[in-house]
């Protein structure tokens, strides 16, 4: 039988890699750290006797905390989870090799996140668990509710998607940060102003506003001085819009890990960060960053 000692120093040694899955699949740093907790909390009441792989086993827990987290955040739409494959899409045509799956892998940044933010919580785990993190369809099928097959074909549609991203954002690699902190300076502008109409000028129709739970909490605080709360998701430019209408009174352009962003630094302490992911001369992503774990993992340089 596995003591409790065992069982704590193997969750410790997959630690990394389990928050890694939480934070490809949800996109957040706060609710991977949720999940991976979650994860040693079920293992520490589980019997782990007849577990033969005990890392794969804290996978799919993790993957099965992560896809619940998704499905709930999915309720301003309802998506199907028994999605089956067309006549028109084969099962392996772009399969990835290796090479392909590394590329991918190395490839999410903002922009590609935000590609995956459009997949539905079945599509987003059957590609993540299984091209970044090569957990075979017969292992992610369970945890869907699907067929192998159905795995497969959602992770197909998924890459296809992703794809096509990383060629556009390889494309547009070479577009200067002035161009960049121009987009960047006129949402600042437009905040500051509560200039709705230039809001929706520089926001791109499907933009999406992430913010972690502090940045939430941070906003209830302030609407005893009439400041609106702060969602932790809006998606579309009007909803954006209305988040950010009279806001960044304070806020200053930086760099955010090599990125044009914005920060709001009370005497010159970085209390919050906005991140931006842009698609072409419209920003298509807000992350809304105040929990000082998180920021201090960012490298920011004020402008």
């Amino acid at each position: 039988m596995h003591d409790s000692q065992w069982l704590a120093a193997q969750f410790e040694s997959q630690r990394g890699h389990l928050r890694a899955v939480a934070l490809r699949m949800l996109g957040s740093a706060n609710e991977a750290d949720d999940a991976v907790q979650e994860a040693w909390l079920r293992l520490s009441r589980a019997d782990t006797r007849e577990v033969a792989n005990l890392a794969g086993w804290l996978t799919t827990v993790v993957a099965r905390v992560a896809l619940d987290a998704l499905r709930a955040r999915k309720t301003r739409r309802e998506e199907s989870m028994q999605w089956e494959p067309g006549a028109d899409e084969t099962e392996s045509a772009d399969e990835p090799g290796p090479e392909q799956q590394a590329v991918l892998a190395d490839a999410m940044g903002p922009a590609l996140l935000l590609v995956l933010e459009t997949l539905n919580p079945a599509e987003r785990l059957a590609f993540v668990l299984h091209d970044l993190f090569a957990v075979s369809f017969e292992e992610i099928a369970p945890i869907i509710g699907t067929s192998a097959i159905n795995a497969r074909q959602l992770a197909s549609r998924a890459r296809r998607r992703v794809q096509g991203a990383a060629a556009a954002e390889r494309v547009a690699a070479p577009v200067d940060s002035l161009r960049r902190r121009r987009v960047v300076d006129a949402f600042l502008s437009a905040s500051r102003n509560g200039d709705f109409a230039g809001l929706l000028t520089v926001l791109d129709p499907d933009v999406v506003l992430r913010a972690d739970p502090t940045a939430v909490l941070a906003s209830v605080a302030r609407q005893a001085d009439g400041a609106p709360k702060l969602a932790a998701y809006a998606r579309g430019a009007q909803a954006v819009a209305e988040a950010f209408e009279g806001r960044a009174q304070a806020a200053q352009p930086a760099l955010i890990d090599g990125e044009i962003g914005a920060v709001w630094a009370p005497g010159g302490r970085v209390r919050g960060a906005f991140l931006f992911a842009l698609a072409g001369e419209r920003i298509a992503g807000i992350d809304v960053v105040v929990d000082p774990r998180h920021l201090q993992r960012l490298r920011i340089e004020i402008l």
